[in-house]
């Protein structure tokens, strides 16, 4: 069995003094897909001494950065996703550090793809609609690249999509028709990529919900009260998804033992 746990670390300093590393030792998964790093190359590496490590940092300082962190070997690595931009544009600032591609060697001597993946939050509000611009542009590009790698090998993207897909995965889903994360023009990215073959991992195996979620802002009772959001996946393609057995959403069970605002999503496969 493959563990496979992909989770926003919310800065990976402010996780690790939060108890990180515990749930870690505690879970063993075999590969970790992180998101928001927010940390330099050396100091991710450091931290995780004896594992294979692929990180991708983004171009301003402090902000976004994603990283595969592996017990197998990792042969090969690819990062953002500049190559699938309209008319060969290079990728925005923005977007750097929100995609990373690895492929691990399996014990098998097969291979598979995994991503690591952030995209944008962007904001519906007022004077804020330029984000929603780049949200969207960096959502044709992840299609694009989508659209390739639904076909061949095992292959799972996983990580903070920042977009709720149903009313089922919004706790308060009424009061956010209009925000950004639960826009119709948002949710229908991930109609198309389901209908193109992806499978959402956490929906099949989490029943029909409401829930279970996977984020809940630090402020007020929202955790307490299970306010939250379904916006971390892990979507498996054709050649992996009947070979997932169990995913689940590693809630911590209180406020104060979270190590980030966003809970740990955990996959094994039978590989």
């Amino acid at each position: 069995m493959l563990t496979v746990a992909t989770a926003n670390v919310n800065g990976i300093r402010a996780a690790v003094r939060r108890g990180m590393d515990a749930w870690i030792a505690h879970r063993t998964p075999d590969v970790l897909l992180l998101q928001e790093v927010r940390a330099p190359d050396a100091l991710l590496r450091e931290h995780f001494t004896g594992w294979h490590v692929a990180h991708a940092e983004c171009a301003t300082k402090g902000r976004s950065g994603v990283a595969v962190v592996s017990r197998l070997p990792i042969v090969a690595e690819r990062t953002g996703l500049a190559a699938f931009g309209p008319d060969g544009e290079d990728e925005p600032a923005v977007d750097t550090g929100r995609w990373l591609e690895a492929d691990l060697a399996l014990p098998d001597g097969g291979t598979l793809t995994v991503v690591s993946a952030y995209l944008h939050s962007g904001s519906a509000n007022p004077g804020q609609e330029h984000t929603m611009t780049a949200k969207y542009a960096h959502l044709d590009r992840v299609s694009a690249r989508l659209a390739q790698l639904v076909e061949g090998g095992p292959a799972l993207v996983a990580g903070d999509v920042n977009i709720a897909h149903r009313e089922v995965d919004i706790a308060n889903w009424k009061g956010n028709l209009k925000s950004a994360g639960f826009l119709p023009a948002e949710r229908a990215y991930l109609d198309r990529w389901f209908d193109a073959g992806w499978t959402d991992l956490g929906r099949a195996h989490g029943g029909e919900g409401p829930g279970p979620y996977t984020w809940w802002t630090w402020r007020g009772q929202a955790f307490d009260n299970d306010k939250g959001w379904r916006i971390d996946y892990q979507l498996a393609n054709p050649g992996l998804a009947e070979r997932a057995v169990k995913v689940e959403v590693d809630r911590a069970p209180s406020y104060a033992q979270r190590w980030s605002d966003h809970a740990p999503l955990v996959a094994s496969y039978d590989v």
